[in-house]
């Protein structure tokens, strides 16, 4: 998979971080190393977002433009 990211260059190296992904962040001295670091964040995000549901009820809701009543589905 391929995911969005932000890559800043700051006076101690490079500074990445997963815009779609709230607190995904990492860092490197080179642009490879910090490339190579997100890539571990990344899996260990996805890893813990897996666990987060654990014990509770899961749902989507439906949210459009213009939206007055919200619409639920259990999941499976």
């Amino acid at each position: 998979m391929k995911y969005r990211i932000a890559l800043r260059q700051t006076d101690e190296g490079y500074s990445v971080s997963v815009p779609g992904f709230p607190g995904c962040w990492s860092q490197g001295a080179t642009e490879v190393e910090a490339l190579d670091n997100i890539r571990d964040a990344i899996g260990d995000y996805l890893a813990a977002r897996d666990d987060l549901p654990l014990g509770a009820t899961v749902r989507e809701v439906d949210v459009g433009l213009g939206l007055t009543e919200g619409k639920f589905r259990k999941l499976p």
